[in-house]
């Protein structure tokens, strides 16, 4: 005589294998799917770092002929 507890456990341990394995299988597919994305954006990383260096160049290019102006207008308005 078999024990349907046993019987039942077993079944139930069953499902908890097939959803366990499901789960994994849908987690290798999405870290595929995240790398996908990440090689697709790595242009768009390079030409933002690319724009965000241009933006503090000129900042810092602007600040510097304001700085130039601002004493050569010091230096006119003495002489």
């Amino acid at each position: 005589m078999e024990n349907p507890h046993a019987e039942r456990q077993a079944v139930l341990l069953e499902r908890i294998l097939k959803n366990t394995s499901k789960c994994t299988e849908m987690i290798l597919e999405l870290n595929h799917c995240l790398e996908e994305i990440q090689r697709a954006n790595a242009s768009v990383k390079i030409a933002a770092d690319l724009s965000t260096k241009y933006r503090k160049n000129v900042q810092y290019n602007l600040e510097a002929t304001r700085g130039t102006s601002t004493v050569n207008d010091q230096t006119d308005s003495i002489g």
